[in-house]
């Protein structure tokens, strides 16, 4: 029997059913535990588990994710919360340089088996920093694993699976969807779950292909359910994991499609939509009916709330890419 509940208490859920099976889990962050986080997302854990397995630390984050690299290195699987996006930079150093390079320095003797969890994007009305899709610098990173969920039964899994692997893994949750809800099956065993690092069909078509990702999935759904009614029948892929990408899915429908469709909140300057483009057009350039098109954020920094919902993608720039291509 399927449960109902929203993409963040999804994720409470399977945080707590890893910290039930694996005594070596951590979770550490700014909020984590008397208050359950900013979001929640962990309410209710270090209640249950203590307060030395899931870890109130300072407002630094280069400490937070240095430790944790410490920590894994020394058998835990620490879960680092990053509380919103655009604090993540004061970390990325160590990220980049301790975390993504200690498996290979180390000529694969020592892993380093974290999570990175990472709220992002925008639509929540949020101040400077709050907003940030910074999933381009961290996907363009040798030796990380970036993966992002778009709905609860996902988010479920999803983190299951990141905490259980033994690779490092930057995490994003796209916060603007945290209030949403979807079926998830909480008993269902792991080991039956979708695998971590495939993408997904979320709606089969024959006429185009909508790739997305994280908070932009919903609205590649929205788009293709509106364009059905003008009679063509979109194809919606969820890419899921972004580093890695599972490229022969894409390729697969695009073959089949021959147009493409990429959407993302990011901005378009050198983001994941550029290299999905050239990819695209490498790997399936006969098969293509029109070039590959990007619908993203503009190349500006976040604005100003009141002004995001001009920003971000949204149904009307999605069919219009869609129109373009078919104008082709």
């Amino acid at each position: 029997m399927a449960d109902k509940i929203t993409l963040g208490k999804a994720l409470n859920h399977g945080l707590r059913r890893s910290l039930e099976n694996d005594p070596k889990v951590v979770i550490m962050g700014e909020d984590v535990g008397k208050l359950g986080g900013v979001f929640r997302i962990t309410d209710g854990l270090q209640k249950d588990f203590g307060e030395d397995r899931v870890i109130d630390t300072p407002l630094a984050e280069a400490g937070i994710v240095g430790t944790a690299v410490g920590l894994a290195i020394r058998g835990y699987r620490p879960v680092c919360e990053i509380q919103f996006d655009g604090f993540v930079f004061p970390a990325y150093n160590q990220i980049v340089a301790q975390v993504a390079k200690m498996f290979y320095r180390s000529k694969g003797k020592v892993r380093v088996p974290m999570v990175i969890r990472i709220p992002y994007g925008g639509g929540i009305g949020a101040v400077e920093h709050h907003s940030e899709s910074p999933e381009a610098y961290f996907s363009h990173t040798p030796g990380l694993k970036v993966v992002s969920c778009s709905n609860p039964a996902d988010a479920y899994t999803m983190i299951q699976q990141a905490i259980a692997s033994d690779d490092p893994i930057v995490f994003f949750e796209p916060k603007r969807r945290y209030w949403e809800k979807g079926d998830v099956e909480l008993d269902a065993p792991l080991a039956d779950a979708y695998p971590l690092h495939n993408a997904r069909v979320a709606r089969a078509g024959s006429d185009a292909t909508l790739l997305a990702y994280g908070p932009m999935v919903r609205v590649a759904m929205d788009a293709a359910a509106v364009a059905a009614e003008d009679g063509r029948q979109l194809e919606v892929i969820d890419l899921r994991t972004l580093s890695p990408v599972d490229y022969p899915v894409i390729f697969e429908s695009v073959r089949r499609t021959g147009r493409a469709v990429v959407i993302h909140e990011a901005p378009g300057n050198l983001g994941l939509g550029s290299e999905l483009a050239a990819r695209i057009s490498e790997e399936c350039f006969y098969s293509l009916e029109a070039p590959v098109l990007r619908v993203t954020g503009y190349d500006i920094p976040y604005p100003a709330a009141r002004s995001e919902e001009e920003y971000l993608p949204d149904l009307d720039r999605v069919l219009d890419a869609v129109d373009r291509s078919f104008g082709w």
